[in-house]
């Protein structure tokens, strides 16, 4: 949907106001807006899961784990489609506040696409680059975007989300380097280009939500305090944009409507979206493929271009 669709319809949650600046800038903060007793639900459900993460020795589909991972201290980058993995996380993106705050941007049908927990563990956890998604997932158009739900306190420091404001009114980047190598961040001379007086980090304390456009540059620092920073987010999309590439983060609910119901019609924007690799063989994380981890030197075979 067109956000002038999306507009005529009666907010659920947010006020038109709201609307209108995410649609302008690009993203939304929502300060202490999910319920402590929701909050703490996440919170004890990730304990959880850091305690499965004990017994994983290296990184897989399922588990990204840092430098320094051990079954005495877990140190993990990502857990990848943690709605699979426990159901109290999807609960959470169906049931609850933010599935209608959802409804509120992308128009009265919703569908769930991936989720994601990005730890971003103490005392250095890994930096996310300036980067968009789309261009890992393409679809028809681009009214799809990520919720982010701040299980703690978050600042710049331990890794609060990083937004390009604007940008995503700007041009998609070109996400592979110089040897056709998928590298999903922008590269140096693209992040020279960028309006970093528009560099805005949302800071916010536990029941915050961050909500970013699938064009937006965002990104995040490392964390360099000593305390973990799990970060768990859902990426959700209109009813009537499809997608012309494999899911990367697949899971048993894509598709599923969280909201409202599945189109009938495939709505198209013009403007053109990089194709990702064909992620068939497998995937690993933003974090892996911003390092160059599996890629060598740089001089290894490049990542096999989407043939669909």
């Amino acid at each position: 949907m067109t956000p002038e669709d999306i507009l005529k319809h009666k907010p659920r949650v947010l006020s038109q106001k709201q609307r209108e600046f995410y649609f302008d800038q690009g993203y939304l903060l929502l300060e202490k807006i999910i319920p402590a007793d929701i909050v703490e639900t996440l919170r004890a459900t990730t304990r959880e899961m850091m305690d499965r993460s004990r017994a994983v020795t290296k990184s897989d589909a399922v588990w990204d784990l840092e430098t320094g991972h051990s079954a005495s201290r877990p140190r993990l980058r990502r857990l990848s489609a943690p709605c699979d993995h426990h159901p109290a996380y999807w609960n959470y993106v169906s049931n609850t506040l933010s599935a209608d705050i959802s409804a509120d941007l992308l128009g009265p049908d919703v569908k769930f696409h991936h989720s994601k927990l990005n730890f971003k563990a103490s005392e250095g956890g890994t930096e996310v680059k300036w980067h968009q998604d789309i261009q890992f997932w393409p679809h028809t158009n681009y009214s799809l975007l990520t919720i982010g739900t701040y299980i703690y306190d978050c600042t710049v420091d331990n890794g609060a989300l990083g937004v390009i404001a604007g940008s995503h009114n700007g041009p998609l980047y070109d996400q592979y380097n110089d040897k056709k190598q998928w590298t999903g961040c922008l590269s140096d001379a693209d992040c020279r280009q960028l309006d970093m007086s528009k560099e805005t980090y949302l800071e916010g304390p536990a029941g915050s939500l961050t909500i970013h456009n699938c064009r937006t540059v965002h990104g995040s620092k490392p964390n360099d305090t000593d305390i973990d920073r799990p970060l768990f987010l859902a990426t959700l999309a209109s009813a009537d944009a499809f997608a012309y590439t494999g899911n990367p983060i697949k899971s048993r609910y894509e598709h599923f409507h969280i909201r409202g119901n599945p189109a009938r019609w495939a709505h198209h924007d013009p403007r053109p979206c990089l194709l990702p690799p064909d992620w068939s063989g497998g995937y690993s994380s933003i974090f892996a493929l911003q390092q160059g981890e599996g890629q060598g030197d740089g001089e290894s075979e490049p990542i096999r271009a989407y043939a669909g």
